[in-house]
C-alpha cells in the first residue's frame, strides 16, 4: 500500500478487506510489526481498533517488547504479515539483528501473505528512495524480494516525485513502481498481479527512465468498494 489503510482511513478499510481476503483462510491470523516506527503504541491501538471490526484474529509483535522467544515459530503461525510505516533503515537494521527477514522469508514460502505500507511496501524491493537519514531522499537497498524500485505516498509528499524523477535520469536507481495514497500493487510469485485503489483518484505508475528521460506509465488500478 503507497498509503492508506487503517494508519491513515480508518474510515476506509476497503484496502484491508482486500488484504484479508488473499488469504483462503476463513478468519485469518493477522500480525502487524511496528518496528518502523518504533512500536508506537497508537501505531497499536489504531490495528486492533480497525482489524478488531473484521474477519480476522488480529496480534501484533514488537521488537521493542517481545511477547515470545520464539519468534520464528509466531511469525510462522500467520496467516498475513502487516508491516507498519516509519523509518525503514530502522527497520532493515532491526529485522536483520533479530533474524526477522530469515523468519518472513520462511512464512513467506510456506505461503503467508506479505503487505505494508509506506516503509512496509518499501522493505520487500531491490531499492527504494527515503527520508530516513532526515531530510531529503537518498536511495536505499531493500530486501530484493520484489524486484526494481518502489516509491509510496506518490501524492502525499511533496519532495516524492522530483527526487526519485532527478534519481531515475541520473541513473542512480532503477525502474519501479509508485503508488498514491489510497493504491496498492499485488504481486504473486513476485510478479505483478494487478492494483486496486480505495478511492478514485488514487493512482498506480510504473516509472522509469530511457537515455536519462522520464517515463511514467499508468497502471490503471481497480476502485474497490468500502
Amino acid at each position: 500500500m503507497g498509503g492508506g489503510g487503517f494508519a491513515m482511513e480508518p474510515e476506509n478499510l476497503a484496502l484491508d478487506r482486500y488484504l484479508l481476503n488473499l488469504s483462503n483462510q476463513p478468519k485469518p491470523k493477522v500480525c502487524f510489526i511496528g518496528t518502523a516506527s518504533g512500536d508506537a503504541i497508537s501505531y497499536h491501538e489504531k490495528f486492533f481498533a480497525s482489524y478488531g471490526t473484521l474477519n480476522c484474529e488480529p496480534s501484533q509483535l514488537s521488537l521493542f517488547k517481545p511477547h515470545t522467544r520464539d519468534i520464528e515459530g509466531f511469525i510462522c503461525e500467520q496467516d498475513i504479515i502487516h508491516v507498519g510505516g516509519g523509518n525503514t533503515r530502522n527497520l532493515l537494521i532491526l529485522w536483520k539483528e533479530w533474524k526477522l527477514d530469515q523468519f518472513l522469508r520462511k512464512a513467506y514460502e510456506s505461503g503467508t501473505v506479505l503487505s505494508g505500507m509506506s516503509a512496509g511496501i518499501l522493505c520487500w524491493f531491490e531499492e527504494f528512495t527515503t527520508d530516513s537519514y532526515g531530510s531529503g531522499y537518498v536511495r536505499m537497498p531493500g530486501l530484493g524480494w520484489l524486484k526494481g524500485s518502489a516509491v509510496p505516498h506518490f501524492d502525499g509528499e511533496s519532495e516524492r516525485l522530483p527526487s526519485y524523477q532527478a534519481m531515475l535520469e541520473r541513473g542512480e536507481i532503477g525502474a519501479g513502481i509508485a503508488l498514491d495514497d489510497g493504491a496498492a500493487a499485488l504481486f504473486v510469485d513476485e510478479k505483478l498481479e494487478e492494483c486496486v485503489r480505495s478511492r478514485p483518484a488514487a493512482r498506480a505508475f510504473q516509472v522509469g527512465a530511457n537515455s536519462g528521460v522520464f517515463k511514467m506509465q499508468s497502471l490503471n488500478p481497480r476502485t474497490l468498494n468500502n
